[in-house]
């Protein structure tokens, strides 16, 4: 005796192989919301993490070498730390021309160093705005499939004359699973934005304290050389 299977309507593989449009559409905005997310929360990961790293490692090694061309060559070539230590010496070595003679040399380097900074700190920014995004629109995108899959449901009610359960499981499961969906979409974007913003605040001060270093021992090398 064979069992006989039956097709859960409310499953997400209903949704996808017999749903609506709608639903296909609206199922498809949070999968690809939920991908983005991800991606972005692993990058960023990355980024920092790495980032991180090369701040610690310019501390702990750049101020040691005899000259700031010497402790530039420890840098990573692609390195955000490089960056902003190329753009302060060259700033430094660099201060003339009419339209800056009126500027003094110190105001001229840490002009040049936060703009190197901000950069990078841009850059680490970079993919937040879109974890912000899904974080405060899934659960409402969520919330349409569930308001059509209930129209559906009230629909076929109408059509049928009778509130039979076959008529109406499959357009409710739907509704409750689009729900659910957009909430699962929605909480590990707030939950890694948040985390992302407290992470980068962290590597970013490194990044200004090895900037902040940077400028003054440019400023005291010129004193020197004065």
């Amino acid at each position: 005796m064979t069992e006989k299977s039956t097709e859960n309507p409310y499953s997400l593989g209903n949704i996808v192989a017999h749903g609506n449009v709608v639903d296909q559409m609206v199922l498809a905005i949070l999968a690809v919301m939920s991908m983005g997310s991800w991606y972005i929360l692993f990058t960023k990961l990355w980024d920092t993490s790495k980032l991180a790293k090369e701040a610690k490692e310019a501390r702990a090694t750049f101020f040691k070498k005899a000259s700031l061309q010497d402790g530039i060559k420890t840098l990573s070539e692609t390195g955000a730390m490089r960056y902003i230590a190329q753009s302060a010496v060259e700033a430094s070595d660099h201060h003339e021309g009419a339209l800056t003679e009126n500027i003094d040399h110190n105001t001229w380097v840490t002009m040049n160093v936060e703009r190197a900074v901000g950069e990078v700190n841009t850059r680490l920014q970079g993919g937040l705005g879109f974890l912000a995004t899904v974080g405060s629109t899934s659960p409402f995108i969520g919330l349409f499939g569930t308001v059509w899959g209930i129209l559906q449901a009230l629909t076929q009610i109408g059509v049928a004359g009778q509130a039979s359960i076959d008529k109406v499981a499959g357009p409710v499961g739907a509704a409750l699973i689009m729900t659910a969906i957009g909430l699962a979409v929605a909480v590990p974007a707030v939950l890694g934005y948040n985390w992302l913003v407290n992470r980068n605040k962290a590597v970013m001060s490194q990044v200004r304290a090895f900037a902040s270093d940077l400028h003054g021992v440019l400023m005291g090398s010129r004193q020197v050389k004065r």
